[in-house]
């Protein structure tokens, strides 16, 4: 009777195994348009390319439940390119996300290649992030707003949402021996979505950001390696020590309008080897605002318009780099899974910003994701579908 009862037991308890709650859902975003820019390197370019309303992509989604409140999940997602096929973020497989975690009531833990908090709290509120994609972000996604980068090797944790609240952080070891703060990267952030009103803040620190490893060049492998930053806006920062971003934003949604505000300091600390005095040691401040707005003209129209200025530093006594930047956008929605969008991109530069090599050069116009101007001035449209599947 004794024994019956133990095999009963354990196929009791095999059965609850076998029967636990999994999935695992394919999915992804196919996004194609027609470009116009005015000034690529001093030339006019037209030319198709992939993924500015959103990335083109397709990934892997799955949770497992492991009873009790407690699931088992993960994420691979990949970014890829339509016009020629080509993997995206530097020819990684799964470049764009690459996590798994566990999930429970008190929040969720994951493991892998993952999104900052300043990604996920406050890149939301910018027009790049709803209707105006990466060339609508701030010039050069200089607070990565865009997700321009992403974290490697992160632990990451994500709050249960609290009657609309939710918090969560960010932190990527380095990876190097004998350094533990070499290539490290950490992140807060906070939300609050209830009813019309959305806010959010963000808090975004990256150690030594364009070594080999580092958040400006961890999107690519030995045989393919990331590309440095081209930004005219900061790629003569980019050797600073610390690359560091305060972020916060907010919307009020009334009736079919919804206007939003976001607000970043961007700081390049302590300017790296490359620069000779007066420059070296020393670390360069960008402030940024958006005033963006969107309206709902019918359940398949939305319009938007948005305003970005990014001012700079003083640098050794000469002007301020200055960034106006204008967007506006249609966007049409043929089903609930396929769209087509008109966007355009206005951008004119003031002041002086500093090379590389710490010479000190009139600043140039820079729409993000594009090659830069070779002038104060780079205006870009594009046409463009986009299918979710």
């Amino acid at each position: 009777m004794k024994k019956s009862l133990l095999a009963l037991a354990a196929l009791g308890a095999f059965a609850g195994v076998a029967h636990a709650q999994s999935s695992v859902t394919l999915y992804g975003i196919i996004d194609e348009g027609f470009n116009i820019n005015t000034n690529s390197g001093g030339k006019h370019l037209y030319n198709l390319s992939s993924g500015v309303l959103q990335g083109s992509r397709f990934g892997l989604r799955g949770t497992e439940d492991l009873g009790g409140g407690l699931k088992a999940i993960f994420v691979l997602e990949n970014g890829f390119d339509v016009n020629n096929g080509k993997l995206g973020q530097g020819g990684l497989m799964f470049g764009r996300q690459a996590y798994v975690g566990l999930s429970s009531q008190f929040g969720t833990v994951t493991l892998g290649r993952q999104y900052d908090s300043v990604v996920d709290y406050v890149g939301p509120l910018e027009a790049g992030d709803q209707w105006g994609g990466y060339i609508a972000a701030h010039p050069g996604d200089i607070d990565n707003f865009n997700n321009a980068y992403r974290t490697n090797n992160t632990v990451k944790y994500t709050s249960a949402n609290y009657g609309g609240l939710t918090f969560g952080g960010t932190y990527s070891f380095g990876g190097i021996a004998g350094n533990v703060t070499s290539n490290q990267i950490w992140s807060l952030g906070a939300g609050y979505n209830n009813g019309p009103l959305v806010l959010g803040v963000g808090y975004l620190n990256a150690r030594s950001p364009a070594a080999s490893g580092g958040l400006f060049n961890n999107g690519g492998t030995a045989a393919a390696p990331a590309a440095a930053v081209t930004s005219p806006v900061y790629a003569g920062f980019s050797s600073a020590n610390t690359y560091q971003v305060i972020g916060a934003g907010g919307a009020y949604t009334f009736g079919a309008a919804t206007v939003g505000l976001t607000y970043s300091n961007i700081r390049f600390g302590n300017l790296g080897a490359s620069f000779a005095s007066p420059f070296k040691g020393q670390s360069a401040t960008f402030n940024n605002a958006e005033v963006n707005f969107k309206y709902q003209l019918t359940p398949a129209l939305l319009v938007g318009a948005a305003y970005d200025y990014t001012r700079g530093a003083e640098i050794n006594g000469n002007s301020r780099a200055q960034y106006h930047q204008g967007a506006i956008g249609v966007d049409y929605f043929l089903s609930k899974r396929t769209d087509v969008y008109v966007t355009g991109v206005y951008q004119h530069a003031l002041g002086d910003t500093v090379t590389a090599g710490g010479a000190v050069v009139d600043a140039t116009a820079g729409i993000n994701g594009l090659t830069g101007s070779s002038n104060q001035n780079q205006f870009t449209a594009r046409v463009g579908i986009r299918h979710k599947f």
